[in-house]
């Protein structure tokens, strides 16, 4: 996503009568991925960074065609150098 998290119900309800700027909405918030929906390229979101709310920030890798072990391999080291299974937003306690 290219922002933090929306409330639900907001500039990507389906209520929008307006269809360009709904797409526009659409588009906006998630850029990175329709690339790789259309070309099949496997693609990971790892979530190294979190805002000042404690909210995960995925950063979005892509590999060649086909080439998914990269994407773990890559996962693996960079959970090393910088853990996140124990990092949680304080609404889940």
């Amino acid at each position: 996503m290219a922002s933090a998290p929306i409330p639900v119900g907001g500039m990507l309800a389906p209520h929008n009568s307006n269809l360009a700027e709904y797409i526009d909405n659409v588009f906006g918030f998630a850029p990175f991925t329709p690339l790789g929906n259309v070309t099949g390229q496997p693609a990971i979101s790892l979530p190294l960074v979190h805002n000042d709310e404690n909210l995960p920030i995925g950063l979005h890798f892509a590999a060649r065609f086909g080439d998914e072990a990269m994407l773990f391999r890559l996962a693996a080291q960079l959970e090393a150098a910088r853990p996140w299974a124990d990092r949680h937003p304080a609404i889940w306690g």
